[in-house]
């Protein structure tokens, strides 16, 4: 089982967006079958079977083994991945593009980049686990509380000068060997209420 796959595939997408398929997709973290999800998740077996088919199909849940009880045969099913990302690459004719009017102060082209984001780490986990072979990534994840706008405007631009600085000192174009790296910060305001209740509420 990979720990998380990237679906471009609109179809296997539409999929996992049923409730009810992405419930069963959640129980096969463990490997099970039909009639032991049955019980998990509250619906006859027959229906499960059905779900079951239709993650099976897009590779979304595979094979573990089979085994004979009576005159029956129970296919035991696991998820392909522990977790799962759907690719803006489903929705190709409306994906944000990021070289469409860049602008470092726009909410939008910063989305535009983290779909690209998603869009082409997905694709170098898909290509590192058919090689299986291990990908290179590093990630940063922080929180800073400004006391002003002003020291916002402040850290940015000394951010930007110090990821300028680093570049210069280790970007190497012409390096026989060398690969180039996409690298990306990002600052945003951090959610610190449910929106989506507050909607409801009103």
């Amino acid at each position: 089982m990979h720990e998380v796959a990237v679906i471009e595939d609109p179809a296997a997408a539409e999929v996992t967006l049923d409730p009810v398929r992405a419930g069963l997709l959640a129980a096969l973290v463990e490997p099970g079958s039909a009639s032991t999800l049955a019980a998990a998740v509250g619906l006859p077996r027959q229906k499960v079977n059905y779900h079951l088919r239709a993650l099976e199909k897009h590779g979304l849940v595979e094979l573990v083994e089979e085994r004979r009880k009576g005159n029956c045969t129970e296919r035991v099913m696991r998820a392909s991945a522990a977790s799962y990302v759907i690719s803006p690459s489903a929705l190709a004719a409306v994906a944000p593009d990021p070289d469409r009017s860049p602008d470092q102060l726009s909410a939008r082209w910063l989305m535009a980049l983290a779909a690209r984001l998603v869009r082409e780490l997905g694709r170098l986990i898909a290509g590192a686990n058919a090689a299986d072979r291990r990908l290179a990534t590093y990630a940063a994840d922080a929180r800073v509380t400004f006391a002003s706008a002003a020291d916002r405007a402040a850290f940015a631009g000394e951010l930007q000068g110090a990821v300028a600085d680093l570049v210069r000192r280790y970007h190497s174009e012409n390096a026989p060997n060398g690969r180039e790296h996409r690298f990306i910060v990002a600052l945003h305001p951090a959610i610190t209420r449910d929106f989506s209740t507050e909607a409801k509420e009103k």
